[in-house]
């Protein structure tokens, strides 16, 4: 079974060019799923699988280690595909796993941060500090553009151009666009490109344009931690995340009045249902302002 795994996940490295990340994803889903059956099932082949099986694997998910229903379906559309393979090579007979819908979503809205609270974030990173330019560049340009943290730690030199205030970055499924860079961001970008990247440069270097103090490329987990650790040095309370910097920048822009095709091209969503979430992060908005100022709120 873990044969199989491998193959399909060079499968998905070699002919797809799918990211590191969502290898990771589909070897969590699919390791997690066998393990289930060989443990609790005593099932050793893919063959052996049946619907039954996949059924009481989500229940047990949801129910017993209360997983969230999106996170769920994470773990069912990885399943799928690999199910989808095996059957298109003839290693199992038939795709059981075609029968099963996915889990009902939660609906659960983003979180984000008022532009107050962004403000505080990003001013009180002080230029002084060691690797503060850095940092406050990786900050400004996660609100300034709507970046995926994956986006920002591959972004190189080449594709960005600070006259023309743009940058080029690839996102899910091997898509570039081109995203606007604002004012704050661009100054930011400029005095970390000019005072403290070359010194940071070493012999075996690349061309990314954030790294870390041995010259290296930025990991995703780095960039985590350096949001973290900026929030709490803030006084910021709240859990604070490079993607809670992306659902800001959306829910501010569709606030100001921005339209929503628009905010879907600079997020990169391939469907606007996606991008449609932050539409009732707004509503819900107004209703708060709403209850707060009517005086029969």
């Amino acid at each position: 079974m873990e044969t199989e795994i491998e193959r399909f996940l060079r499968y998905l490295a070699v002919e797809k060019g799918l990211s590191e990340n969502y290898q990771l994803s589909v070897r969590r889903s699919l390791e997690s799923f066998r393990n289930y059956l060989s443990s609790e099932q005593g099932v050793c082949c893919w063959k052996e699988v049946s619907l039954h099986h996949f059924t009481e694997y989500l229940g047990l998910r949801r129910l017993e280690d209360r997983v969230a229903a999106s996170s769920l379906r994470v773990n069912l559309i990885a399943l799928k595909i690999f199910f989808r393979h095996l059957a298109a090579k003839g290693i199992i007979p038939e795709d059981v796993a075609e029968q099963i819908d996915s889990p009902k979503s939660d609906k659960h809205l983003p979180e984000t941060l008022d532009p107050d609270s962004v403000s505080k974030l990003l001013e009180s990173i002080e230029d002084n500090r060691p690797l503060a330019r850095r940092d406050r560049a990786i900050l400004e340009l996660l609100y300034a553009s709507g970046l995926r943290v994956s986006e920002v730690t591959s972004a190189r030199l080449e594709n960005l151009s600070l006259e023309e205030n743009a940058i080029r970055v690839t996102g899910k499924g091997n898509k570039t666009r081109i995203v606007p860079v604002g004012t704050a961001a661009r100054e930011a970008l400029s005095n970390y490109l000019e005072g403290e990247r070359p010194q940071l440069v070493r012999s075996h270097t690349g061309s990314e344009i954030f790294l870390s103090k041995w010259g290296k490329k930025l990991t995703t987990t780095r960039v985590w931690q350096i949001v973290k650790e900026r929030a709490k040095m803030a006084g910021l309370d709240s859990n604070i995340y490079p993607h809670l910097l992306r659902h800001s920048f959306a829910t501010h822009l569709l606030g100001n009045g921005a339209d929503l095709r628009v905010i879907q091209e600079l997020l990169g969503h391939a469907d606007i249902a996606t991008t449609q979430i932050y539409t009732h992060v707004d509503q819900q908005q107004l209703r708060n302002v709403h209850r707060k100022f009517h005086p029969r709120g």
